[in-house]
């Protein structure tokens, strides 16, 4: 299947926020699905998730400094990100959901439902969350000049994060443990690559395992970080049968 998404852009204080939805497609009576990219990533990058997963209903964003977002000079915090998030939730229409998070994405996932969690909402269904410890990370002081001189300009990923927003995050993020239990979200998937260059350690899991009165991990034997690329249909086929046991 090959399907034009809704392609659509939400105000954020004067950031426009960019993000496909499935939603001409859709089946309005499943539980709809909200996909939150890795650091470099964009909404574009999962086209092809939205496409796997109809009929059910899935909105991707890219957060800001990415894909078809706005590039503010300064705004790079976790609390911009969940802005992020929260604006295009409100645009989307989206009351209650599934969220799926990649990498860095699952920082902001986890930021959303933890301050959610402190207002009693119970809009998230559950999460999946695929390689990263729970944690919002402060980077290393050299590493966005690494960052963008031997990764994104070889690679040509600068149109899908640009070197501003590289650099106001390596300014702005702070370290912060977002391991608190999510009383509001009892179910969760955690999608792990079995190679040494996996970002969740046995702690890390673990951890996941104290939050969720249900946690699920599932390996992937022939990944490290980078199972969304190297093993992407077998994470598809394990979020698909994760959401449909939900509906």
């Amino acid at each position: 299947m090959n399907m034009e998404h809704l392609s659509s852009h939400v105000n954020n204080k004067g950031v426009l926020i960019h993000y496909l939805d499935s939603i001409q497609a859709a089946d309005p009576r499943l539980t709809p699905l909200l996909i939150c990219p890795g650091l470099s990533e964009t909404a574009e990058e999962y086209a092809d998730l939205l496409e796997y997963l109809l009929p059910r209903r899935c909105v991707a964003l890219s957060f800001r400094g990415r894909g078809g977002s706005d590039t503010p000079m300064s705004g790079y915090n976790l609390d911009s990100h969940l802005a992020d998030l929260e604006g295009v939730i409100r645009a989307a229409g989206l009351e209650r959901f599934h969220l799926f998070a990649h990498s860095r994405g699952a920082s902001y996932a986890l930021g959303y439902v933890q301050q959610q969690c402190q207002i009693g909402s119970s809009s998230v269904v559950s999460l999946i969350l695929s390689d990263y410890p729970p944690e919002h990370r402060q980077m290393p002081e050299d590493w966005a000049n690494d960052y963008i001189t031997n990764y994104l300009i070889p690679f040509e990923r600068t149109a899908n994060i640009r070197p501003e927003a590289v650099w106001g995050i390596q300014h702005e993020a702070k370290q912060i443990a977002l391991t608190a239990p999510l009383d509001t979200v009892h179910n969760a998937l955690i999608l792990r690559g079995a190679l040494e260059d996996s970002l969740l350690s046995d702690t890390d899991t673990e951890k996941y395992n104290s939050m969720f009165t249900h946690c699920r991990v599932e390996v992937l034997e022939q990944s490290g970080h980078n199972l969304m690329d190297n093993e992407r249909e077998g994470c598809f086929r394990l979020i698909r049968g994760f959401l449909d046991e939900k509906i």
